[in-house]
């Protein structure tokens, strides 16, 4: 299965539905390459901390930009200093690799 960077570089593909949520084998071996990221209720998940409000704000605000570049967008919960990202695909009622290509981005975003 692909490696995180390979995740990373790819780009999410349109889904209208009419297509099976990844099975959860896939979706466990796609899981491994996301360290921290869980799988709950067929969503993909994780909660990021930071020192302040305004870390945090700048993160949502990064993941926005994400978002769109991809047209793939995650539930996401702000705290004071926590984020919970939340990744699903509603078009199919599961996980598409979308979600996972996704999850990977937002993880790069604080690589530094």
């Amino acid at each position: 299965m692909a490696n995180t960077c390979d995740i990373t570089n790819r780009h999410c593909q349109p889904c209208e539905g009419g297509i099976p949520p990844l099975t959860a084998e896939a979706a466990a071996s796609l899981l491994h390459e996301l360290p921290g990221w869980t799988l709950l209720d067929q969503r993909l998940e994780k909660t990021f901390a930071f020192r302040n409000h305004y870390e945090a704000m700048a993160f949502v605000n990064a993941i926005a930009w994400v978002s769109h570049r991809e047209d793939h967008h995650p539930e996401l919960t702000v705290g004071y200093r926590d984020v919970r990202v939340r990744y699903w695909t509603h078009a199919i009622g599961g996980l598409s690799e979308n979600d996972f290509i996704c999850a990977a981005k937002v993880e790069k975003l604080l690589v530094f």
